[in-house]
């Protein structure tokens, strides 16, 4: 988009200021935050699409393309949420450190099934409620979200948006799984420092061989079954709707089917069980409403940073990795992967709509890696990294979890996952 090139970057300033609002309201002010956060979401959403709108028929192309993407994401998001609502698992699980590391280590593989959302949605609540005699609770819910909700969707173009949309521009659907190697790596050391936490913490508890005690008596029981068929169809949807290439609105169709059906057919028994209600998914949905509408102007200035900033030379696959995963930080995912492969792609003189061109070469196939990588990876920078990382968040509070602010949880990321991203900078790149 050649407005890239001209726009201003005080367009900007909108999507600035709502990550701000969004950082520094609860913070500052929780009872008003709570109140009034959808007004805060239009008054940086909807200024910005006026302005823009009304410089020309271009930016109405361009939102009506946003439109769409947002309706698809919330309503991906919210069948998910719907569905796995209607999976109990019973309290019979007690969180020690050996059944949380379990727990998230199987999400961490089936987020590369049913994608980082959908195991978000199905495992988040079987945590909470395993740990609900916890006291120590922030750590577990962080590290579900760098794991389930983020680092273990990069198996398959399934796990993560940007994959997926890999995928449809020509990567192979089996080359993902050799990222393996990085994936295992990140993963396996998450593991074993969550582990270790969450042992320190739950030695320091009190009850602790009460609990475990009758964690060993209680046999492992799950309700709503028919859910799980459903949260198949879901991924089947996804799936086809790539492969086949769909009409606009039939996924979506689909998926609200789905989740219509998943409502009417489970017992209202397990939906009080899981203290299912909507306001998690409404909060997402205001908010990342303000999210998509802001960041336009910023989405087009990336796409247009080589020919604006000449100078910026992006050419080596860590310089790809750390780009991608910044942006990937604060911004879709999906749209920063598409940009910069079509950087990578421009570096190599290939056509960006086949990314099997790209991959012809080794070093195409290793600016694609590092771009994968860090759009999948840094998505677990922020709140905002990706989808399910805010809805996680939502549902934790919900269940009683005073979860660090904005700024906490990036101290946290900062914390734990930059040591681990230089680590595998040193030995991927």
């Amino acid at each position: 988009m050649t407005a890239g090139l001209t726009l201003s970057l005080w367009t900007l300033l909108p999507f600035g200021g709502l990550l701000l609002a969004i950082a520094l309201g609860p913070l500052i002010a929780p009872s008003w935050w709570h109140r009034r956060f959808p007004w805060v979401s239009l008054a940086f959403g909807l200024p910005t699409v006026l302005f823009l709108l009304a410089q020309g028929a271009p930016w109405g192309g361009r939102y009506l393309h946003t439109l769409h993407e947002y309706l698809s994401f919330i309503i991906l998001l919210g069948s998910l949420f719907v569905i796995s609502g209607g999976v109990l698992l019973r309290d019979h699980l007690v969180g020690t450190p050996f059944v949380n590391t379990a727990l998230l280590a199987v999400g961490t593989l089936l987020a590369s099934v049913v994608g980082t959302t959908g195991a978000s949605m199905l495992l988040i609540r079987p945590v909470l409620q395993a740990n609900r005699r916890r006291t120590s609770r922030v750590h577990i819910v962080v590290f579900f979200i760098f794991l389930v909700s983020n680092i273990g969707g990069c198996l398959t173009p399934l796990g993560d948006p940007p994959l997926y949309l890999g995928y449809l521009k020509g990567v192979p659907f089996a080359w993902t799984l050799g990222l393996a190697g990085p994936w295992a790596a990140v993963s396996g050391i998450l593991l074993a420092a969550f582990f270790l936490v969450d042992y320190v913490l739950y030695r320091r508890e009190r009850g602790v061989h009460a609990d475990e005690a009758e964690g060993l008596k209680d046999p492992l029981d799950l309700d709503g079954w028919a859910n799980l068929a459903l949260l198949g169809g879901v991924v089947l949807a996804i799936y086809l709707s790539g492969r086949q290439h769909w009409p606009t609105g039939v996924q979506e169709g689909v998926l609200l089917a789905l989740a219509g059906l998943s409502w009417k057919t489970t017992p209202v028994r397990i939906h009080h069980a899981n203290a299912f209600h909507f306001h998690p998914i409404r909060e997402v949905a205001i908010l990342f409403a303000g999210i998509f509408a802001a960041m336009v102007p910023a989405l087009v200035i990336l796409e247009a940073a080589p020919q604006r900033w000449p100078g910026l030379r992006i050419t080596e696959p860590w310089q790809f990795f750390w780009a991608t995963g910044a942006l990937s930080s604060f911004l879709d995912n999906a749209p920063t992967y598409l940009s910069f492969t079509a950087l990578a792609s421009g570096l190599h003189g290939v056509d960006a709509g086949d990314l099997s061109r790209l991959l012809a070469t080794a070093a195409g196939e290793r600016l694609l890696t590092a771009i994968s990588l860090g759009a999948v990876f840094m998505g677990a920078m922020t709140y905002i990294g990706n989808g399910p990382n805010f809805m996680v968040k939502a549902i934790a509070e919900e269940a009683g979890i005073r979860m660090p602010s904005f700024f906490g949880y990036l101290g946290w990321s900062c914390a734990v996952l930059i040591p681990l991203f230089l680590a595998l900078t040193l030995w991927m790149f």
